[in-house]
């Protein structure tokens, strides 16, 4: 039994950028021996990925279908440009028809940690029980898990990108189908369908009373969705095959752009609103940063009953950010409000963290503006319920 030494905390040193990256995964009943077999196979081959250091599997005592996988990268830089390759995509395929629900992906710079007694440097690695594999090809698997925001509704979203010089057809495609039933069953309805497109990324929203994975599923299934997706399909980037489960099940795996922070005004709003997106250009590996400055301008700005904004969601997966705001006045009216920019400092802080190119400045009216105008997602359609 390895036995620690009293704890020797090494302290993070200004050249120590190393990465944690903590997965957890639901495994579907039945599925756990095959789920260890394709594991076995993809070990190797992530073992190999330039920056990988090291990773553990890790199964609950108390619920068997419940796993915890934990690697460790060099630095952030090589974990997110292999996580966001294609060849990682491929990778995981295998493992899509074994997980039932990705509960959640978190990623912590390394500051501190113990080492193993009668060793020096880094701690070395746990021992992993023979015949469980030890890597993890960390990717986004399963149905969405989601909770409801303060008023109730789940929001979740979809982002791809389309081939460039498809975009207007694209657009045409996307706002032309017939709307789908809005009732799922007794708990659960469609609310809200908005889509936006900026240059050739397509960012769908949807909003949920209930369950957003039944949601979902009844969307996939609607006729008229299939048809249009169908139509849709020659037009993407990175080709699917809806037909094919595994295809269709990684496609919406690497598309969901989760809401990573829901703010809502508690007061009832009359009049008309204006709803507005924004897709951030964030530098690489900033995008955490990036999401929770506009978090935090969105709790305060909702707690103003008469302010502009009624309702901020932040949409976030690794650097690709997009915030959706129903604002009160029009986006040109106040630029401020619909890029969530609170004063100078809180403009230069998020300055900092994009790519705002030549001459870019978040501190003025004029570099608001000038921001806003080219940042801004366009509308492509807008459904609600009649009941909403």
């Amino acid at each position: 039994m390895t036995t620690l030494s009293e704890p020797q905390a090494r302290q993070h040193a200004d050249s120590d950028t190393r990465l944690r990256v903590v997965l957890m995964l639901e495994i579907q009943d039945g599925a756990q021996q095959r789920f260890l077999d394709v594991y076995e196979n993809l070990r190797h081959q992530v073992a190999s990925v330039p920056g990988h250091v090291s990773d553990q599997l890790c199964q609950s005592i108390n619920d068997p279908r419940q796993w915890l996988i934990t690697s460790e990268w060099r630095d952030q830089e090589t974990f997110l440009k292999w996580v966001e390759s294609p060849a990682h995509r491929e990778m995981v395929k295998p493992m899509h028809g074994c997980v039932s629900d990705t509960f959640r992906s978190m990623r912590y710079t390394i500051l501190r940690e113990t080492s193993v007694a009668g060793a020096t440097g880094t701690a070395r690695p746990v021992e992993v029980p023979p015949g469980l594999p030890r890597t993890t090809p960390a990717g986004h698997v399963g149905p969405p898990k989601a909770d409801p925001g303060p008023d109730g509704v789940v929001r979740h979203a979809l982002t791809f990108t389309v081939k460039p010089g498809s975009e207007h057809e694209v657009a045409r495609i996307l706002s032309g189908y017939t709307s789908p039933k809005a009732e799922v069953d007794e708990t659960t309805r469609l609310r809200r369908t908005s889509l936006f497109m900026h240059g050739n990324r397509v960012v769908r929203a949807v909003e949920v009373i209930g369950n957003l994975g039944d949601a979902l599923r009844h969307v996939a299934m609607q006729p008229e969705v299939r048809s249009v997706e169908a139509e849709l399909n020659p037009h993407l980037e990175e080709a699917r095959q809806l037909g094919d489960p595994q295809s269709a099940r990684a496609f919406f795996a690497r598309a969901a752009l989760p809401a990573g922070h829901q703010a809502v005004a508690g007061s009832p709003t009359a009049g008309r609103l204006h709803r507005h997106a924004v897709l951030y250009p964030v530098k690489p590996g900033s995008g955490q940063e990036v999401a929770d400055l506009l978090a935090a301008y969105d709790d305060e700005a909702t707690a103003d009953p008469t302010g502009p904004v009624v309702t901020g969601t932040v949409f976030h997966r690794d650097d690709t950010v997009v915030r959706l705001v129903d604002l009160r006045v029009p986006a040109e009216a106040d630029p401020a409000a619909a890029l969530g920019v609170a004063g100078e400092r809180e403009a230069a802080a998020l300055g900092r963290l994009l790519d705002l190119g030549p001459g870019g400045d978040l501190r003025t009216v004029a570099g608001l503006s000038r921001f806003l105008a080219a940042r801004a997602m366009s509308p492509v359609t807008d459904r609600s319920s009649q009941d909403s």
